[in-house]
């Protein structure tokens, strides 16, 4: 949105006000300033001068040797111009002026007669496009005088940025709102005729599609005289970039920057039947010729404003050539209209035409200012262009609507801001800019935003406003009172953050796989007919075919991460994902979600260690094993006492379908099954095309969270050495050694310290159904050094307990 200071003078005083406070005041109210330029400053060495004489060149047909008053001087300048002639004021450019486009004014002979300047037209200065003559200045201009202050030229073109919920300060008058209600000055409004409307018979206009223009006045002007505008309007258009065309539409556009409200002018004797129809296009008016002669091509939902026969303009963006104002033209009905944004922008924008009505509709125009800037523009056609304005005007209006009313606070104004507010000063604020107050209690306004703020909805708009009037840099700085507490974590996230921790820490990769999944791995699996999680939540809008259920295990989605990163050639993977399982529940209940953790592991163990110190070695269920272990310590989980973990050899139930039996654990803690662990079939592999053995673990991750866990205790460095002694026991098949060693470490020994397995053999050296279990077992005493005899008690005693216990003897 582009004006200028003088034009903003009109309608407020701005006292004291340059263009930089002007600037400074609009950007604290939320109106970005983009630029201020000074206008017409390279054509401050121009200067108004009188031709004294213009006589015919004696070697020229054309050219007219002319003396120019400039003050006391006389000049001598050649001029071509069809209009020179004795008496007629003129600007001069004088040697050493230049002129736009960087043209140097400089002595010159000219056939023959040394020229001592220019005598410039409007084009020549940059004003218009007009080349047919010299510009011709008022006849009681004094000649001498600076040219640019002569003619009101000086001047500062200020343009700001507004964003799209602005749509009223698109206007002269709305910035100037703006700056009175920040100054605390009255607003002067231009004065016009709003006389009773008595009807007119000459036209008639029907709104067919009223939820596209909830209104529509016009008003006709006869006996117009169609020509060049008077120059105070003309400058004031150049100063904001608008192109003087004829006085017409030179005041449409005058007024349409003035109110923001855009018009347009219909040579009213092209309108057939003496109507304006406003309606969609029909079949058959998909081609229609704008008034720059481009053919455009519409779609059934351009808004077309037609006579009784043909479209005549397209709504809100371009006038049609069928109708458009010529010299010719005697009468104008002038067009004053508010379209809806939506159908404006989509007609714009399929047709790549972006005009300054256009910009302005789309955003949003002041229904209710309509029939006034209609009226100034009937006004200004009367002194212009001498018309005779009908005493009547047509104001259709169906969508008329009852004026909002906002009830706000001014104590929760003040609590929002910061700043203390009475009712009184808000009242003060929003009256300022047009928005009307009243109060109805001791905290209470009831506010009725005018039609020109579509933005203004609710209360915060409101307080908004209050802030911005007030002004942003005069609320005062504050750092938020924030209570220096710490907020309680869940627990159960923290435990999957550690356990995450502890599986990357150990050389293992995390996996994050979609919960949508396929309902074939049950088959794939080879799950049993009624396992429960064959039982799965259908979607009803899958996202293909292969996600057309929730999961119920994390296995099927790690083995197909192992077949992707195998397909690469990445054979040796330890891979793990913590995530919920879903299975359904009654149909009218949510299904229940689950937390479980998964991990897969096949190819070399010692994948990355150089092959010299750790040969190549594939995995199995006991690096399974070893990692549940591992993880329950490092979370504290494992804690010895009856609540230490168990890992059992199940011969029948608990086997799962897809592993080899004789690989299978299971893993408790006192009574709590924890998870399963093993190698999987190898038929179930290939069902997921993978050639390499895999083995897994599957966790309750619920049922870790439940567990207690054990706070870390610390001891002093020990002072007297360790003994350690082994034991090899010879033991029926069936019997677990992961019990052996917890039997150990149960035994209620003090001087034991550690308890490991470190080898389990079979072999035809051995009895048939008989295995070894070696055991390693450390000793250590806090208050003295361990003799022989000491070790060989306890040492005894554990031999006997196992021997008993498990029927078993040492090798």
């Amino acid at each position: 949105m582009k004006f200028t200071l003088n034009w903003l003078r009109d309608y407020v005083a701005a006292s004291g006000c340059d263009a930089a406070k002007i600037s400074d005041i609009l950007t604290m109210l939320g109106l970005e300033v983009d630029s201020a330029e000074a206008l017409y400053e390279h054509l401050a060495p121009l200067r108004t001068g009188r031709i004294i004489s213009a006589e015919k060149h004696p070697d020229a047909d054309k050219l007219q040797v002319c003396q120019v008053k400039i003050g006391d001087e006389r000049h001598t300048i050649v001029c071509g111009a069809p209009n020179a002639r004795a008496g007629l004021a003129v600007v001069v450019a004088l040697p050493g002026a230049t002129l736009p486009g960087d043209v140097k004014i400089k002595k010159a002979k000219v056939r023959g007669v040394e020229s001592a300047g220019m005598i410039c037209s409007e084009r020549e200065l940059g004003l218009s496009h007009d080349h047919s003559g010299i510009m011709e200045l008022p006849d009681d201009l004094t000649d001498g005088q600076v040219f640019i202050d002569a003619m009101g030229l000086r001047d500062t073109m200020v343009e700001v940025e507004l964003t799209p919920n602005r749509p009223d300060c698109a206007s002269v008058i709305g910035i100037a709102r703006e700056v009175a209600g920040k100054l605390g000055e009255s607003l002067r409004l231009p004065t016009v005729a709003m006389p009773t409307n008595p009807g007119v018979n000459s036209f008639h206009v029907d709104i067919e599609a009223p939820e596209l223009c909830p209104r529509y006045a016009a008003r006709l002007i006869k006996n117009v005289r169609i020509g060049p505008s008077p120059w105070w309007l003309r400058r004031r258009l150049l100063a904001v970039g608008l192109r003087p065309i004829n006085n017409v539409v030179d005041v449409t556009n005058y007024v349409m920057m003035e109110y923001g409200q855009p018009l347009h002018a219909f040579d009213f004797e092209t309108l057939a039947d003496r109507r304006i129809v406003v309606r969609a296009s029909r079949d058959g008016e998909r081609q229609f010729v704008t008034l720059d002669g481009n053919q455009r091509t519409l779609d059934a939902q351009s808004l077309l404003i037609c006579d009784g026969e043909k479209p005549v303009a397209l709504a809100g963006v371009m006038g049609g050539l069928n109708s458009e104002v010529t010299e010719k033209t005697a009468h104008v009905l002038l067009e004053s209209a508010c379209f809806a944004p939506v159908s404006i922008r989509k007609t714009a924008r399929l047709l790549g035409l972006s005009s300054d009505a256009s910009w302005r509709f789309e955003r949003g125009v002041d229904i209710g200012n309509g029939v006034t800037a209609l009226n100034r523009a009937a006004m200004l056609l009367s002194e212009v262009a001498d018309g005779e304005a009908e005493p009547g005007w047509l104001d259709v209006y169906p969508g008329k609507k009852e004026p909002l009313c906002i009830e706000m606070s001014a104590g929760r104004t003040s609590n929002l801001i910061g700043v203390a507010f009475s009712p009184e000063e808000v009242a003060k604020l929003l009256d300022g800019i047009g928005i009307g107050c009243e109060q109805i209690d001791a905290d209470t306004l009831r506010v009725w935003p005018p039609s020109f703020r579509v933005d203004l909805e609710r209360e915060a708009d409101l307080i908004e406003e209050v802030a911005r009037l007030h002004g942003y840099d005069r609320i005062p700085a504050r750092l938020p009172m924030v209570a220096l507490s710490y907020p309680n974590q869940e627990s159960d996230r923290i435990k999957r953050l550690r356990a995450a921790e502890i599986m990357v820490s150990s050389g293992w990769h995390e996996a994050i796989n979609y919960s949508f999944t396929t309902s074939k791995f049950a088959d794939m699996l080879s799950l049993a007919e009624g396992d429960s999680r064959r039982r799965v939540v259908r979607l009803r809008n899958p996202l293909s075919e292969d996600m057309d259920c929730l999961r119920t295990m994390l296995l099927p989605g790690l083995l197909e991460n192992i077949r992707h990163n195998i397909s690469y050639q990445t054979t040796s993977l330890k891979l793990f994902e913590i995530g919920k399982v879903f299975l359904p529940n009654a149909p009218d209940r949510q299904p229940d979600e689950n937390m479980r953790l998964c991990g897969v592991l096949t190819g070399n163990r010692h994948e990355g260690a150089p092959p010299l110190h750790f040969p190549a070695q594939a995995v199995d269920m006991f690096d399974a094993g070893g990692a549940v272990e591992f993880l329950l310590k490092e979370m504290a989980i494992l804690c010895g006492g009856a609540g230490g973990l168990r890992t059992i050899h199940p011969t029948s139930d608990g086997i799962e379908p897809f592993v080899e039996p004789e690989s299978a654990l299971l893993f408790f803690v006192g009574d709590t099954l924890l998870g399963k662990a093993g190698m999987i079939k190898a038929a179930t592999l290939r069902a997921f095309a993978i050639k390499q053995a895999v083995c897994f673990f599957a966790l309750d991750f619920n049922a870790i969270c439940a567990l207690s866990t054990q706070k870390p205790r610390f001891t002093p460095l020990p002072n007297y050495p360790a003994v350690t002694r082994d034991i090899a026991m010879l033991v029926k098949e069936g019997v677990a050694a992961g019990e052996m060693v917890e039997s150990v470490r149960q035994s209620g020994e003090k001087l034991i310290e550690s308890v490991a397995l470190f080898d389990v053999f079979r072999g035809d050296s051995l009895p048939s159904g008989t295995k070894s279990v070696a055991i390693s077992i450390t000793y250590r005493s806090s208050s003295k050094t361990l003799t022989e005899k000491n070790i060989e008690k306890i040492h005894d005693k554990i031999v006997r307990l196992l021997a008993e216990t498990y029927d078993g003897s040492l090798r």
